[in-house]
């Protein structure tokens, strides 16, 4: 596909604007969590509300990419409504980020910004592992190296976490933990699922995210019916809500969009590349907004993990793709030197 033709200026920018979004929002979502003031708003609504968003933005793009509304109702009807094993298919990253999406919420709750920030990279290990697993990949010696120093960096800095003095609400940092290990495993599982089923065919990436979103509007509102229902059908849906909170729901909807886009163009593991910037935006924010006290063994993990992270892409910095077969090295060998 000639769209695949992407050079480096589009890669580095699509891996910024995913760095800059992932600080903001978990930021963002810590501050409505835990600072904010107001009744607070109901997560599993937010989550679902994100999913509308990006349902209707891909519709958006799939409407530019096909030039006219005869051809944007050809593709609908072909592969939405003519497709129902497709549907079938993208249905399981719908339901396994579904969940991964309201981990977020849950471990924000319990965790700070940046202790949730360093602690979720534990993604890139899980990744990893499922494109040995599921895409017969594999990784160099300084991969795997990088990869157990990065799970030795988030033990150091879950051994003692960073307090946040001006939290005022009753927070669980174990609870936070286990949300965020169930966070990691979806999202290395359903990152690889999704970026397996992308490359796979030559199916439009806005089609498989129409035909994502649509099965994860429906999973997500059952969500909301099964945990805040009644509360939902009694103060209702947007109840809560301030300029925040939809700033929050705009960057988990704009970051989902463009996770998409570096999965497609580049591969899914370069999304964790740009962590250690977020981690540092994100450690910056905490102090300034929530007084995190800086402990020694919570900076030696965050460098250790931004050590490894780096340490991660150099044996791929050449190339658009981690650990491919030799096949496809061979086959995408001109991209390389574009």
């Amino acid at each position: 596909m000639a769209d695949e033709n992407v050079n480096v200026v589009f890669k580095l920018y699509c891996l910024t604007v995913m760095t800059l979004v992932a600080a903001a929002y978990t930021v963002a979502l810590r501050y409505t969590r835990t600072i904010s003031t107001g009744d607070m708003y109901f997560s599993t609504t937010a989550v679902c509300l994100t999913e509308v968003i990006k349902l209707i933005l891909s519709l958006g793009m799939l409407s530019k990419e096909t030039g006219s509304f005869t051809r944007l109702k050809s593709a609908i009807k072909e592969h939405i409504f003519f497709s129902p094993k497709e549907l079938l298919k993208l249905s399981v990253p719908s339901v396994v980020y579904a969940i991964q999406n309201n981990m977020a919420f849950v471990a924000l709750s319990n965790l700070d910004a940046a202790v949730y920030q360093v602690t979720y990279q534990l993604k890139i290990p899980c990744t990893a592992l499922c494109m040995v697993l599921m895409l017969n990949r594999s990784l160099s010696r300084l991969q795997w190296f990088s990869v157990f120093m990065l799970c030795g960096g988030v033990t150091l800095v879950q051994w003692k976490p960073a307090e946040a003095t001006k939290v005022q609400v009753e927070q669980n940092p174990v609870q936070g933990f286990m949300a965020i290990a169930i966070a990691v495993l979806c999202s290395g599982f359903a990152g690889v699922y999704f970026e397996k089923v992308l490359k796979s065919s030559d199916t439009s990436l806005w089609v498989r995210n129409i035909q994502m979103y649509l099965s994860g509007i429906v999973v997500t509102l059952i969500g909301v019916y099964a945990t805040d229902g009644e509360s939902v059908l009694e103060k209702g849906f947007f109840f809560g809500y301030t300029p925040w909170v939809c700033f929050v729901v705009f960057l988990a909807s704009v970051g989902g969009l463009y996770t998409s886009v570096v999965v497609k163009y580049t591969d899914n593991i370069m999304k964790g590349f740009s962590a250690a910037a977020a981690i540092v935006l994100s450690t910056v924010a905490s102090v300034l907004l929530f007084g995190l006290q800086i402990t020694i063994t919570f900076a030696g993990g965050a460098l250790l993990v931004c050590v490894s992270i780096y340490l991660y892409g150099l044996p791929k910095q050449d190339t658009s793709s981690v650990g491919l077969k030799d096949t496809e090295k061979e086959s995408k060998q001109k991209l390389v030197t574009v």
